[in-house]
C-alpha cells in the first residue's frame, strides 16, 4: 500500500493509536483515536471504519505494532508512522 497516496487521496481512515492525552495535545484533523491497548476490545469498531486504515502514533512504533495486530485480524491497514508525518500528507490533499 502506498501510504502517502492513501492519505492524500483520502482513501481510508486515519487511526491514531496514542493515548487520549497525547491525542488531545495535537492530532490529524479527522483522525480517530483508538489507543493501542484498546485495539482488541474495539475490533468491531475498527472493522466498521472505511479501509484502508492509516495508523499513526508519536514515532511509528505503536502504529507498527497496531499494523501487525490489525493485519492478523484481516483489516487492510498500513503504518503511517508519526502523526506529524501523516498530518503533513493530509494537508497536501
Amino acid at each position: 500500500m502506498n501510504i502517502e497516496k492513501a492519505i492524500t487521496e483520502k482513501q481510508g481512515t486515519i487511526v491514531d493509536v496514542r493515548s487520549p492525552a497525547e491525542f488531545f495535545g495535537g492530532n490529524v484533523t479527522g483522525s480517530v483515536n483508538i489507543p493501542l491497548q484498546e485495539l482488541n476490545e474495539r475490533m468491531d469498531e475498527l472493522k466498521s471504519l472505511k479501509q484502508p486504515l492509516i495508523l499513526c502514533c508519536a514515532s511509528g512504533n505503536r502504529s507498527g505494532m497496531a499494523t501487525q495486530i490489525l493485519t492478523q485480524a484481516g483489516i487492510e491497514c498500513g503504518n503511517g508512522g508519526s502523526w506529524l508525518d501523516v498530518q503533513y500528507y493530509a494537508k497536501q490533499a
